[in-house]
């Protein structure tokens, strides 16, 4: 009888799952493992971080999915450890000589994968590696002299001349989930257990799972016809919700990107467009991954950011003076999410008004963000300093008091993160330290006591910025 592991790590549904299809076909007995990577979960302990929402959504994502494996007469294999020991030790222990899993694209990731292979060669064992994250990665969509893209438009047209039907059919499993072996009693450790201690996950009510992710993506579909037109507005119900779930792997990017190409909709043409932006991100990651550490343009590493922890402070908790940012920050403090038009926003103002170096905030979202993914927020902070692969121009600098004034016109986004500001009129409240001292006193908020001043002027951090940025000698806009 022939028997096979199947390793979950950002993949943690039964359903349209690649590595789980291609065991599950080879093989007559399949075990299902995860691993509690210490390199990994160490890193966030380290550094204080024992109330992270990632790990909690990821730790309800995993009772979802052993539930599930429950109802089939198997259960997951949890380990505790390093992977690179772990693995090859579990695989010895259940005598498998194949090992499954999904492609990660991340380097650390790269280097863990190739670690655990070597010895598992060594043992006479085979680590099996397949595409299941993206719908096209590495050299899969390529430019006519066959180098990668590093634009996105020119990939994305090659994307979709590239895609067949088959690029988005489910890997079927549910047909031979009776291969699933019933594995040893194997508890799942507690959040406590981990080093971890509960978070608000819970009050925040985030579907989470496979069947919280199918929830979500339901209601999607009954909005997503209005997708364009109400996507970049943080007041409204415009995006899917679903970052965190594709970021885990509890739903399948197949299932979403097929529906969202069968439909005609200008809505589900644009999301469309945003799940392809996501395979570009990893497809600049791997062949590029330097990215990771270093700016994508070589060029501008040797940019002089400003050193300034208090203003780096600010940003982080929301004391900028600015209520567009400063609204922003508080929604992702207080959710471990952030509005895609205002993750842009926020970062072009740490960029580009305080001048800090855009690894600082990428290092922050990475902690706070449940849906942190290094391809994404990297190459997302990387156009917003300008330093990426098709990038925003270096001189296009987003003012954040016309960002606000139309993204946020009526202050609804402002008002329920900063209540300080509720009686502010909307007319004053994108730039509420221009009313005078009676208006300040009739609202109930004094500038500097109740909401903070701004902490620099908007037009003399601009200019900064293209001094700065001057180098490369082109003309100035402001957007």
């Amino acid at each position: 009888m022939s028997s096979a592991l199947v390793w979950f790590r950002r993949d943690l549904r039964l359903n349209d799952h690649a590595a789980l299809h291609h065991a599950l076909a080879n093989h007559d007995r399949v075990h299902c493992a995860f691993m509690f990577d210490k390199a990994i979960l160490g890193n966030l302990l380290q550094r204080g971080l024992k109330q992270n929402r990632r790990v909690e959504f990821m730790h309800a994502a995993l009772v979802d999915l052993n539930e599930e494996l429950h109802q089939h007469g198997s259960t997951l294999i949890f380990r505790h450890g390093l992977a690179e020991d772990e693995i090859p030790r579990l695989a010895n222990e259940l005598a498998v000589s194949d090992i499954y899993v999904n492609r990660d694209y991340d380097p650390a990731a790269i280097a863990r994968d190739a670690a655990v292979a070597k010895k598992l060669a060594a043992d006479s064992r085979t680590l099996h590696e397949y595409k299941d994250q993206v719908i096209f990665d590495r050299d899969e969509v390529l430019t006519l002299s066959a180098t990668p893209f590093s634009v996105f438009t020119p990939y994305k047209n090659a994307w979709l001349k590239r895609l067949i039907a088959q690029d988005l059919n489910a890997f079927e499993t549910a047909s031979r989930m009776h291969l699933l072996a019933p594995a040893p009693a194997s508890a799942l450790p507690t959040l406590q257990q981990l080093g971890f201690e509960a978070s608000n996950l819970d009050e925040l009510r985030i579907p989470t799972g496979a069947g919280g992710a199918q929830r979500l993506f339901r209601d999607f579909v009954e909005r997503i016809d209005h997708y364009a037109e109400r996507r970049d507005f943080p007041a409204l119900k415009g995006p899917s919700y679903l970052s965190a779930h594709l970021r885990f792997g509890t739903i399948s990017i197949r299932q979403l990107a097929a529906y969202a190409h069968a439909q005609s909709s200008r809505g589900a043409q644009t999301w469309l467009s945003e799940l392809i932006w996501r395979d570009f991100y990893h497809m600049i990651l791997w062949h590029h991954p330097q990215v990771a550490d270093h700016a994508f343009k070589p060029a501008f590493d040797s940019i002089e950011w400003d050193v300034a922890p208090d203003l780096l402070a600010a940003w982080c908790e929301g004391r900028t003076g600015y209520p567009l940012v400063d609204a922003a920050m508080k929604q992702l403090n207080h959710s471990g999410w952030m509005h895609n038009r205002l993750r842009m926003v926020t970062a072009s103002f740490l960029t580009k008004d305080l001048g800090i170096d855009w690894r600082l905030g990428e290092q922050y979202f990475h902690d706070q963000l449940i849906d942190y993914d290094l391809a994404a927020n990297n190459g997302g902070w990387q156009w917003a300093a300008s330093t990426g692969c098709d990038a925003q121009p270096w001189f296009r600098i987003f003012n954040p008091i016309t960002q606000s004034e139309k993204f946020d016109r009526d202050g609804k986004f402002i008002c329920r993160y900063l209540p300080e500001l509720a009686k502010v009129p909307a007319k004053q409240l994108h730039a509420p330290w221009k009313m005078s001292a009676d208006q300040q006193e009739s609202c109930g908020v004094i500038i500097g006591q109740d909401y903070p001043a701004p902490v620099l002027d908007h037009a003399v951090a601009r200019q900064r910025t293209l001094d700065r940025f001057g180098v490369l000698k082109t003309g100035a806009a402001d957007r």
